[in-house]
């Protein structure tokens, strides 16, 4: 997961990654287009985003057309940022109880006034 981590550090990796999010399938040459670099520095970063398995590679025919493989990011997504989620929806439900039990206070002296009643 830290080779993961280590691709998604770089802004221009993380650049061809949105590109290919937003058109899978592209070659090297439409990954190239627009950005201020080489040729080669760009293969770098695909070879690293592969490496890492952010992107997976489909010869068709002498083309070499690269895809996003979203996989190793929905397991960062399940082991890191969704225990955090789970943590904050729970802490905005026992937010959300505590408003509402204040706004409406009739609710907690009931069950007090009939346990009072009852002796």
């Amino acid at each position: 997961m830290s080779d993961v981590f280590a691709a998604l550090a770089d802004e221009t990796r993380r650049t061809l990654l949105d590109r290919l999010f937003v058109k899978n399938g592209q070659s090297l040459t439409e990954l190239h287009h627009g950005l201020a670099m080489s040729r080669q520095a760009v293969a770098k970063h695909l070879h690293i985003l592969e490496t890492a398995n952010l992107v997976s590679v489909h010869w068709q025919g002498r083309e070499k057309l690269h895809y996003l493989n979203p996989v190793p990011l929905g397991d960062i997504v399940h082991r890191w940022v969704g225990k955090f989620e789970e943590a904050r929806i729970e802490a905005l439900s026992d937010f959300k109880q505590q408003m509402e039990s204040a706004s409406n206070p009739s609710r907690n002296s009931k069950p007090e006034e009939k346990r009072h009643a009852r002796k």
